[in-house]
Parts: C-alpha cells; sequence; structure tokens
C-alpha cells in the first residue's frame, strides 16, 4: 500500500493544503499525491467498525464567512467549507452572528437570519437552527430594545408559548431548516440555590417548542437538551459514581438533566450533548486517547436509557499539558481527530464543529483561518483530514483503530486509512516517520 503524507506534513513539505482536499463528490477520491511510502499495519490494532453513520457539521458563530468580510479571504473560506467541509451547518435563531428577530411581538426582524441560511445555500450545506435565544420582551426586558449583555436569560415561563410561535414561525420561514435544537447549554435554567439545573423549566419549554414545530412543519426532526456534559476531577462533590474514567468523572447535576428529559419530553427526534474533555477544575487529559474516551464512555451511558440518535451540538477536545492550542495548531487538529473517532466508535449520529472560522478567542482548531482579515480563510490543520473524513464517516463504512504499541489512531474507509499521531513525539512505522500530532494518509490494500 501506498501513503501520501498529509495535513502537518503538507505544511512541513510546504506544499498548499488545498491540494490535500477530498472531494465533494459521491463517492470521495484520495488526496493528491505528495509523496508515497508504504506503512505496515501489523499487529493487533482493535479495528471497530463505525456502528452507525456519522455526519460533521459545523455551527457558524459570530464572525463566520460574512458579506462583510475581505472578498479574497471570504472566497478562500467559502471554497474549504464547500468543499466537503460540513454536512450540517447550524446557526442560532438569535446571536452568536444573528440578530434579534422578533424585537417587539408581532414585529419580525428575519435580515440576519436570511443571511446565514444564503451562506449554507451557497456552500451546499443542510440546514439546521438552533432555537435559542429570545428576544428581551420575553424574560422581562422593554419590546423593542435588545441588551446583548443578557443574551443568555432563559425567556420567563408566562412566555415559553410565545417563545415556541416565534419557533415555529422561522422553520416556516426556512423550508432548507430540516433540524431543530431546542434552546443552547440550558442558559438561564441554572438554579444557584438548589445547587442544579432547573430541568423541568428546561423541558417545559422544550415541549412547547417541540409541539409548536411539528404542528407546522411535521418533517423537521426536534431534539435537546444540548445538555453540557460537565468532568469533574476525581473526589470533588457532585461526581457520578457510575459514569468515570481515566478523563475524569461525569457531573451527575449534567447527568440528571438526561435522565428528566427523557422521561418527560412530549417527543424528540434525536438527543443533543455538548461536552469538553478538560475538567471544570481546569485539568486537561494526559493524552489525546484519554481525553476523547470521554465521548464513547457517555455514549455507551445514554445508550443503556434510549436509542434516539445522538448528536454532540458542541465539543472542546483540549490538548495535554505543555501542548500549543489555537486555531492553527496541529495538536488542537488532533485532538478534534480523536474526539471524533470517539464518536464514530461509539454510535454518534453526528457532531458539530463550533466556530469553523479561526479566532484569537478560542483555543481550539478550525477549519479556516479569521477570514475578517485579509489573509484569512486559509486553510489548517485540520483542513484537509476533516474534509477527508465528512464524505467517509457519512456512509458509514470507517473503521477506528489503535495501534497496541504506539501513540497511532487510523480511521479505516475501504479507498484509504487516514493515520493520526497522538504524541508530541515522532512516531516510526516501518520505514516512516510520523512527526509530533503529524497525519497521514494510506491507501488502502486491495
Amino acid at each position: 500500500m501506498r501513503v501520501r503524507l498529509f495535513v502537518a506534513l503538507c505544511a512541513v513539505l510546504a506544499v498548499g493544503l488545498t491540494a490535500c482536499s477530498g472531494s465533494s463528490t459521491p463517492a470521495p477520491s484520495a488526496p493528491s499525491d505528495v509523496a508515497k511510502k508504504t506503512i505496515p499495519f501489523d499487529g493487533d490494532w482493535g479495528w471497530v467498525q463505525q456502528p452507525s453513520k456519522m455526519e460533521l457539521g459545523v455551527s457558524h458563530t459570530q464572525d463566520s464567512l460574512d458579506d462583510s468580510e475581505p472578498d479574497a479571504a471570504r472566497a478562500r473560506g467559502v471554497k474549504i467549507l464547500s468543499n466537503d467541509g460540513a454536512i450540517w451547518q447550524n446557526i442560532h435563531l438569535m446571536g452568536f452572528g444573528t440578530l434579534n428577530p422578533e424585537p417587539s411581538p408581532g414585529e419580525f426582524d428575519w435580515g440576519s437570519l436570511d443571511q446565514r441560511m444564503d451562506l449554507v445555500k451557497e456552500t451546499g450545506g443542510k440546514a439546521m437552527l438552533t432555537l435559542c435565544c429570545s428576544p428581551d420582551w420575553m424574560k422581562g426586558g422593554p419590546a423593542g430594545e435588545t441588551d446583548w449583555d443578557k443574551l443568555e436569560r432563559a425567556p420567563l415561563p408566562e412566555h415559553y408559548a410565545d417563545f415556541a410561535k416565534l419557533a415555529a414561525a422561522a422553520v416556516q420561514r426556512y423550508p432548507q431548516v430540516s433540524r431543530v435544537l431546542v434552546w443552547n447549554e440550558l442558559k438561564g435554567f441554572y438554579s444557584d440555590q438548589e445547587n442544579r439545573w432547573d430541568y423541568e423549566g428546561y423541558t417545559a419549554l422544550y415541549n412547547e417548542v417541540y409541539k409548536a414545530v411539528k404542528a407546522v412543519r411535521p418533517d423537521v426532526q426536534v431534539g435537546g437538551p444540548y445538555a453540557v456534559i460537565t468532568s469533574l476531577d476525581p473526589g470533588q462533590a457532585d461526581g457520578s459514581a457510575e459514569l468515570k474514567g481515566d478523563w475524569g468523572v461525569a457531573d451527575q447535576r449534567s447527568l440528571d438533566i438526561v435522565d428528566y428529559w427523557l422521561k418527560n419530553n412530549v417527543g424528540a427526534d434525536f438527543i443533543a450533548l455538548d461536552g469538553a474533555t478538560a475538567t471544570r477544575q481546569k485539568t486537561a487529559p494526559p493524552t489525546i486517547d484519554q481525553g476523547s474516551e470521554k465521548y464513547a464512555a457517555i455514549e455507551g451511558w445514554v445508550r443503556q436509557r434510549t436509542q434516539l440518535p445522538i448528536w454532540w451540538a458542541e465539543f472542546y477536545a483540549e490538548v495535554p499539558e505543555g501542548a500549543e492550542a489555537g486555531q492553527s495548531a496541529p495538536a488542537s487538529a488532533v485532538a478534534d481527530l480523536g474526539a471524533i473517532a470517539a464518536m464514530a466508535r461509539g454510535g454518534a449520529a453526528g457532531a458539530l464543529k463550533w466556530g469553523p472560522q479561526g479566532s484569537k478567542s478560542l483555543k481550539y482548531a478550525a477549519l479556516w483561518t479569521d477570514s475578517t482579515k485579509d489573509d484569512g480563510g486559509q486553510s489548517t490543520p485540520l483542513t484537509a483530514p476533516w474534509q477527508w473524513l465528512v464524505p467517509r464517516l457519512s456512509q458509514g463504512n470507517v473503521e477506528i483503530g489503535h495501534s497496541p504499541t504506539q501513540s497511532l489512531l487510523a480511521f479505516r474507509a475501504p479507498d484509504g486509512v487516514l493515520v493520526v499521531n497522538t504524541s508530541d513525539q515522532e512516531v516510526t512505522i516501518g520505514d516512516n516517520q510520523i512527526p509530533a500530532w503529524g497525519t497521514v494518509l494510506s491507501d488502502r490494500d486491495a
């Protein structure tokens, strides 16, 4: 079999990453040749077939290929997004790049949402809508005004029906929306007094929205609770007695959200979760593999309770202590790939990359650099392997494997094998040296 040096190696060899991009055709082709070598996959790699198809997507945030960006930079980013950058593109009803859609009762302003929906059309994506956040007048503020400092407040119970009505209006306006997430991370639903989430209040809001959306668009897939499954250091209060691992201990308060919502929602087409590999105490995972295992463990816990498809609405893969993190950091790209591998192995139906456009405010990998800058919209170490994985994971025929002796992760598809070095040390396999946080693509044997 032959190997084509990929991603981090492309950068080392000063080869443009766009030359390594995958194709958006139904039967994806391998990236262009950079170098040819042979990689042996000897020994027990422990290959696991993904149990279900997995669709990757992105959530657009404050800046994300907006019309106001420099033309050349935006065009580069659009090309990346269009070329297997995402199957799904998620947009928020209000906030995170969109304005207040109903500043006063019955008075709508859809302009910013229209622009984001146009971006989805332009880049050939499938539209998803996060039904968050709510206009000020639904949470006790004056009509006609928007205080963005109060964006993350929940609507008052007496306005749950008003928010549901707005949600219904949105899915009617945008027929391309075929999936919605109800609210975001239970924002505004935490009770300091009770030291727990108000999952009763959230579920009441969810049920109103579910019924309103299904009444006007029964075809739309609706899911929740979009709960953050927080990790804690061992020994911390509120730690789960049953869900723990090398990645930490799950916060029982987060799990309680899921249990209550599953028992009390009026209907759901999928379950949405959120989580980072670092703990609340800021402890980073010792290795990429140990941190990533959190996603598979949580999926196993959920599978004991429901057969609903599992979607990761957000995920934040931290790098080990001492490794550089950021939009163009190879370690951050590898951390994301490790998370995707664990999710796919655990049977996730989908995962959304939060903030695909690079930003100094986020210390995680991006799919393109900040296109608000003239030189932005460039590929990153994550771009090419992500584009390679998007169509193949969605076909459902990828196997995930780990080397029994080295820090190597692999995705094996019928037409190739993507190999990832999950450590900060160069790894030798056969006659090949894979650099720290490096990624290579090998042709699969006939």
